[in-house]
C-alpha cells in the first residue's frame, strides 16, 4: 500500500446505483454504527478503508486523500464516491478526545429514491463485498445519573458566568453540565440512532466513532460552490396544550435576552465566514424552529464559496461558534475551561462528512451521547451526555439548568 506525505494510503473508491434497502440501518455494525441521516436520506459506513492519523491536521490530510484517490463514480450525488465521517474535539488543545476522520470499507448512500453503495479499496486489492443486513439485537436501556456537575451544581456555574460578565470578560458564556452512565454489554446501539431518527426526523442524527445523537443546529454545508449554515441560539420548551405552546413561542421571540443571545451567535458566523464566501447574507430576523419538545431562535446564512476551501477547512474557521462557545471567542473558552468539571470531549464539536471535492454536510454535537465503543467485550459500556445553555446579563441559573434539563431530553428518552 503506498501512501502520502500525511500518511494518507491512496484510496480506490468505485460507486454503483443499487435497489432500494428495506432497513438501511440494519447493515450498520451493531456496536459501533456509522451513520449520518436526516429525512430519510442517509448514509451508513461499514468498516475502515483510512482513518486519520493521530495529530495530523484533518483538513490537509484530507485533502491528501482526496487528491490521490481514484474514483468511478456512476451516481454522482452529493455524499456519492469517496466520503469520510468525521467528529472532532470541541476544544482540541485542552481535551483528552482526539480528531476522527474515517473512510469507511463500504458506503450505502440514499437520496430521495436513489440508493447506491461505494466500496473503498487501497492498492493492491478489489474487495467489493455484498451489503449484509444483520438483526437488530434486543432492546435494553440505559443507567444515567448526575455526572461531575449537578443541577445545584450548575446553577453554581451560571453564576460563575454571569461574575464573568459582569467584570466585562465577556458578553456571552455557554455553560453545559453532564450526565455518565452505562449501556449493558453488547447493547445494540444502532437501537438508540432508529430511536432519534424516528422521534427527531428534521434534525441530523449520526453515529461516530461512538458518538451518537440528534442535532438540530448545521455547522456548515458546502454544495458545489453554495454555502449554508443555520444558525440556533435562544430556547424555550413546547407547552402543553395548543395556548400554552403559542404563549411559550412568543415569549422567546420577544424575550430580550434570548434575542441578544441570538445576536450574538449569528454575528459569529457571519465573521468566520465572511473570508471564505461571497455575497453572503443572513436573514434580518430569526424565525422560529419548532422541534418536539423546543422552540428554537433559528436564522440561516447563505453565501457563495471564494477560493477552493473543502468543508473541513470551514469548519475549521467557524468552531467554535457563540452558540456553543460564547462572544468573544478566546474568552468564553478560557471561563468555560475555568468554570466547567470536566472535558467536553467531542460534545458541542462538528460532526458530520465530507467527500473527494470538498463539499459536505456539518453539524454541532449536540443532544448527543459519547459511548466508550472501545471497552472490553463482555463489560458494559459507559457513556457520558451534555447539555448547556447560553448565558447572558440578565440570565436566572435556576432558568438555566430547567433549559438544560428539556435538552437532555431527546437523548435521555431515547437511552430510556
Amino acid at each position: 500500500m503506498t501512501s502520502t506525505a500525511l500518511g494518507a494510503p491512496r484510496l480506490h473508491a468505485v460507486t454503483r446505483r443499487i435497489e432500494e434497502l428495506d432497513e438501511p440501518l440494519s447493515y450498520a455494525s451493531p456496536d459501533d454504527p456509522m451513520v449520518w441521516s436526516r429525512r430519510g436520506d442517509l448514509f451508513i459506513g461499514v468498516g475502515r478503508a483510512a482513518e486519520l492519523p493521530a495529530g495530523a491536521p484533518a483538513a490537509e490530510w484530507w485533502r491528501d486523500v482526496a487528491a490521490a484517490a481514484e474514483i468511478d463514480d456512476k451516481v454522482r450525488m452529493p455524499g456519492s464516491g469517496l466520503i469520510a465521517f468525521g467528529a472532532l474535539p470541541f476544544d482540541p488543545a485542552n481535551s483528552s478526545a482526539s480528531a476522527a476522520l474515517t473512510v469507511p470499507r463500504m458506503i450505502i448512500g440514499r437520496r430521495g429514491d436513489t440508493t447506491w453503495v461505494t466500496h473503498v479499496f487501497v492498492d493492491g486489492e478489489d474487495e467489493r463485498p455484498q451489503p449484509a443486513s444483520i438483526t437488530f439485537g434486543p432492546h435494553w436501556s440505559a443507567t444515567v445519573g448526575p455526572g461531575a456537575c449537578t443541577p445545584d451544581g450548575y446553577q453554581g456555574e451560571v453564576r460563575a458566568g454571569l461574575d464573568a460578565i459582569a467584570s466585562g470578560e465577556v458578553a456571552k458564556v455557554v455553560l453545559a453540565r453532564d450526565l455518565v452512565g452505562s449501556v449493558p454489554a453488547g447493547s445494540d446501539l444502532r437501537r438508540l440512532v432508529r430511536a432519534l431518527t424516528s422521534a427527531y426526523p428534521d434534525t441530523w442524527t449520526f453515529a461516530v466513532d461512538g458518538l451518537i445523537g440528534a442535532s438540530p443546529e448545521t455547522l456548515v454545508t458546502v454544495s458545489g460552490g453554495t454555502v449554508t449554515a443555520r444558525v440556533l441560539a435562544g430556547t424555550a420548551a413546547r407547552g402543553a396544550d395548543a395556548d400554552a405552546d403559542t404563549a411559550a413561542s412568543l415569549a422567546l421571540a420577544t424575550s430580550p435576552k434570548d434575542l441578544d443571545e441570538h445576536r450574538y451567535a449569528v454575528q459569529s458566523v457571519l465573521t468566520s465566514l465572511r473570508g471564505h464566501t461571497s455575497a453572503l447574507v443572513a436573514e434580518p430576523e430569526p424565525f422560529m424552529l419548532k422541534l418536539p419538545n423546543v422552540w428554537h431562535l433559528a436564522t440561516d446564512v447563505e453565501g457563495t464559496l471564494s477560493g477552493r476551501a473543502s468543508s473541513l477547512d470551514l469548519v475549521e474557521v467557524l468552531h467554535p461558534t457563540a452558540a456553543v462557545a460564547g462572544t468573544p471567542t478566546q474568552a468564553a473558552l478560557e471561563v468555560i475551561r475555568r468554570v466547567e468539571p470536566f472535558d467536553r470531549g467531542r460534545y458541542a464539536g462538528p460532526v458530520g462528512w465530507i467527500d473527494a471535492a470538498g463539499d459536505g454536510e456539518w453539524a454541532i454535537a449536540l443532544r448527543c451521547a459519547q459511548f466508550d465503543v472501545h471497552t472490553d467485550v463482555g463489560s458494559d459500556i459507559p457513556l457520558i451526555a451534555h447539555a448547556g445553555a447560553g448565558i447572558v446579563a440578565g440570565s436566572d441559573p435556576e432558568t438555566e439548568m430547567l433549559e438544560t434539563r428539556v435538552k437532555f431530553r431527546p437523548i435521555v428518552d431515547a437511552l430510556a
